[in-house]
């Protein structure tokens, strides 16, 4: 499931390290963590979709990936952004 347009703005805006950042890892594991959780929603209600059950742990582990790299390139944006985004670790 995507997100809107708008919503991914705000979320850019948001986690942004500068003016013209739409890449950082900050960005997309905000992104990334949007989708998680509208993709958790729908499986309350659709239990068995595994199709879109393939996507979401695509997804989870895209933005593993990303924290990862985060944590060994610089350990205090990476504590920051878990934080902000209150994911556990």
């Amino acid at each position: 499931m995507s997100i809107a347009a708008d919503a991914k703005a705000q979320l850019i805006k948001d986690y942004a390290t500068g003016t013209t950042d739409t890449g950082s890892p900050e960005v997309q594991v905000a992104i990334l963590s949007t989708r998680i959780a509208a993709l958790t929603e729908h499986f309350k209600t659709h239990v068995k979709d595994n199709h879109s059950r393939r996507g979401l742990l695509k997804l989870v582990a895209q933005r593993r990936k990303l924290l990862d790299y985060l944590k060994r390139r610089d350990e205090t944006r990476y504590q920051s952004l878990i934080g902000r985004l209150g994911l556990r670790r």
